[in-house]
């Protein structure tokens, strides 16, 4: 005879059915792995419970870009991620790009992309095409957000006056309506936060003229996280951090400070698309983000990895007077 109440019952349900006889409990049984499985799920969550106390309320960017915007497996776990940062205090913002999915589209209807400087040409028609996909990726991850239950709302740069541009000219040369972030306005970014959604952004702007830009999604995450004061920026794309040796995975560096950053940019060893990150990093740190990280966007759940445990498993760039 148990006599405290059994599981799922209240007292009145208690008191009922002892009117039909007597109760019998009998607590289940684990075995030695199941215990250790349990305990290893119960470390995980106390290893996680000072990272979460401290960043309680901090508002982070998420880049959203590469294999995992394409695999439906690894879309799939990003946006868990998310939404699971938000339901533990965190105030994210999702950016996302669009880049492979532009191509394809151009493909189809018969114009061939042209890349100068590792940023897209981008004429009318071109310009036309990215937005109409970039577009479509914006709802197709809110409706994943909201699958998981956590409201989201999309949002292109142009909304709200988000992201005002000039005209990015690499070296001197036009490139067309490629955009340069001159201005974030976070009013509409607040209001979202304060009213518990999920800001998801698609890196369209405006001119002076109101003329549309396609931004690198890499610099409007980086714009952004530098106007909202984020605690943290993240870069999710298909490399697994900075190497000192590109060619040498065991040289994998998980953390570099900005004087660091900055001496490793002028080695050479940074590969070309590399540098662009970097800067965007030490820019973002230099401008008051706390922390920003460059993860593998390949690994499941890399940005709850990174963020709860001690070890952590891409590259984090940080304040000259932080802690490594």
């Amino acid at each position: 005879m148990f006599d405290a109440f059994p599981r799922g019952s209240s007292s009145g349900d208690l008191t009922e059915e002892k009117n039909m006889g007597e109760l019998e409990y009998t607590p289940a049984e684990l075995d030695k792995d199941e215990v250790a499985r349990y305990l290893d799920k119960a470390g995980t969550l106390i290893e996680a419970l000072p990272y979460i106390q401290h960043f309680q309320g901090a508002t982070i960017v998420v880049k959203y870009g590469g294999s995992a915007m394409v695999d439906e497996n690894l879309k799939k776990n990003v946006i868990k991620d998310v939404a699971l940062l938000k339901l533990v205090g965190f105030r994210p913002i999702i950016v996302h790009g669009g880049g492979k999915d532009i191509t394809k589209m151009l493909g189809r209807v018969g114009k061939e992309s042209e890349f100068r400087a590792g940023f897209r040409v981008t004429d009318e028609e071109t310009m036309e095409v990215a937005e109409m996909v970039l577009n479509r990726i914006n709802k197709s991850l809110v409706a994943l957000m909201e699958k998981v239950g956590v409201k989201a709302c999309g949002v292109s740069g142009k909304d709200g006056d988000l992201l005002k541009v000039s005209r990015k000219t690499p070296g001197g040369e036009d490139i067309g309506y490629v955009g340069d972030v001159e201005c974030v306005n976070t009013e509409l970014l607040d209001t979202l936060l304060d009213h518990g959604f999920v800001p998801v952004v698609c890196p369209i702007g405006f001119d002076e003229d109101y003329n549309s830009y396609n931004i690198n999604a890499d610099d409007a995450a980086c714009a952004i996280a530098k106007a909202m004061k984020a605690q943290k920026l993240v870069f999710l794309s298909d490399i697994k951090g900075v190497y000192r040796d590109p060619d040498d995975p065991s040289t994998l560096i998980s953390a570099m400070t900005v004087e660091q950053t900055k001496k490793f940019m002028e080695s050479g060893h940074a590969g070309g698309g590399m540098l662009p990150k970097l800067q965007n990093c030490v820019d973002a740190i230099e401008a008051g983000v706390s922390r920003v990280h460059i993860l593998d966007g390949r690994i499941p759940h890399s940005q709850l990895l990174e963020f709860f445990t001690a070890k952590g498993i891409g590259t984090a760039i940080i304040g000259d007077d932080a802690a490594i």
